[in-house]
């Protein structure tokens, strides 16, 4: 984990939030190339869940929303974790974070057994609307973005014409106030998710449940997570939330453990039916054919973008040897990312930056590729170094700009081009008019 926090700084993915204050603890700024694939990343569950399927439609939730929201749904009475303090080294723990010797619990930093009684802590972080701050003002920052699909359910079912079963779509914010934020950006007081509520019947609930587990399993592989370091819990009755008739983890091998990335829950109608009976709203769905109303179940799937792009750099990380200029082997860091989700999906380099004709012809392939993916330019150092520093962000292919390209050498390769691949490190000659197709067949 050193390692990779260290090259997410140096690389420009990850850089503490408010860094030249000191930081804030549990907050996080995302640098040029860690934007770059936090984007891909959720364009491609945008695309996936959304776009390549007829019964998803998406919405972009308010992150403030009535403070009557959090009441029905359960959340201002009961999201808390329990806290404890260690009175010797003065550390503030979650109650599970406990080590536990001999039936004695102690302290996971200093080994004390001076602890205080759990307490419970609301993880909501509250605000106020408007210019007074007072209870008639109060609400909280949202600590997930389920809700606002549940209370905008009748609306976008109206304006959908979706029929059962169907789901609504989202990417946003959430806030949590974590008591003890911790391993990089996995466990953050801010963070994104990407959650889908899919409404059922209530006799569908369990199969929607295990077809959405396969799914998201899926998904991951697909952007490049092997399958191997994937693992699919299931949740025990008493570690459930009391509403949900089943549950799933679906949790990595992070270099600190084996930890959780999404939960796929069947939430039953708990959500719907806390909502109408406290806003009085129906929220029913009326069934043309059986011509019955009736509250939906609905299964979640919810995935963290900040756990998920973390899982995503160190499956990715990886050391080799390679050659340098002089065929010397020296130590090579990889990112290994899948195409689709890499920040950079190719570097274009001219052979040498100061011979006009490579910088121009360099120029003009860049120009020509950009309109379809993101493509860097690179001109400094010797060939292999920029080789190098693409290897290390995780750019896929290579583009070197040479003297056959521009027909010096030997006419037949005139307008063709070196492209190298990142992971083999093999080199293939290539017309320049074919560039687009060729990397957006591998790109995508």
């Amino acid at each position: 984990m050193e390692k990779i926090v260290s090259l997410c700084k140096r690389r420009g993915f990850i850089f503490q939030s408010s860094e030249i204050y000191g930081g804030l603890n549990g907050c996080w700024d995302y640098g040029p190339l860690g934007v770059e694939l936090k984007r891909n990343l959720k364009n491609y569950w945008w695309r996936v869940m959304v776009h390549e399927r007829d019964d998803i439609v998406g919405m972009d939730g308010s992150i403030l929303m009535n403070r009557a929201v959090w009441k029905a749904s359960g959340h201002e009475d009961t999201f808390t974790d329990p806290m404890v303090d260690c009175r010797s080294c003065k550390a503030r723990l979650r109650a599970d974070q406990l080590i536990d010797k001999k039936g004695i619990k102690q302290c996971p930093v200093c080994g004390g057994k001076d602890l205080t009684t759990p307490r419970a802590f609301n993880l909501m972080f509250k605000t106020y609307v408007g210019a007074t701050e007072d209870e008639s003002s109060l609400t909280y920052l949202r600590p997930e973005t389920a809700q606002a699909i549940f209370v905008q359910f009748k609306n976008v079912l109206e304006v959908s014409r979706k029929k059962l079963p169907f789901g609504i779509a989202q990417i946003g914010k959430a806030f949590r106030n974590e008591i003890n934020p911790r391993n990089f950006t996995f466990r953050s007081r801010e963070f994104e998710q990407m959650e889908l509520e899919y409404f059922c019947r209530a006799d569908e609930g369990m199969q929607w449940l295990d077809y959405w587990k396969e799914e998201r399993l899926k998904f991951y592989e697909n952007i490049g997570i092997a399958r191997d370091n994937l693992h699919a819990l299931t949740v025990p009755d008493e570690e459930r939330a009391f509403y949900s008739k089943g549950t799933y983890d679906i949790e990595y091998d992070f270099p600190f453990g084996r930890q959780e990335l999404e939960g796929v829950a069947y939430r039953t109608d708990y959500d719907l039916s806390q909502h109408q009976k406290a806003s009085g709203k129906s929220l029913e769905y009326f069934d043309e054919e059986t011509k019955q109303r009736f509250v939906p179940h609905v299964v979640e799937p919810s995935a963290g973008v900040d756990r998920t792009v973390l899982a995503l750099i160190c499956e990715a990380y990886s050391e080799d040897e390679a050659p340098d200029e002089k065929g010397k082997m020296e130590t090579r860091i990889v990112l290994r990312f899948h195409p689709r989700i890499a920040p950079i999906k190719c570097a274009v380099f001219p052979l040498l930056k100061n011979k006009e004709p490579l910088v121009a012809k360099a120029k003009e392939i860049v120009a020509l590729l950009r309109p379809h993916m993101y493509v860097f330019y690179d001109e400094t150092g010797a060939i292999g170094r920029r080789y190098r520093r693409q290897d290390e962000i995780g750019t896929p292919f290579g583009v070197t700009v040479d003297f056959e390209t521009l027909g010096e050498k030997d006419p037949a390769l005139r307008d063709t081009v070196t492209l190298r691949d990142r992971d083999s490190m093999k080199q293939e000659r290539v017309p320049v008019k074919d560039l687009p197709g060729i990397l957006l067949s591998r790109v995508s």
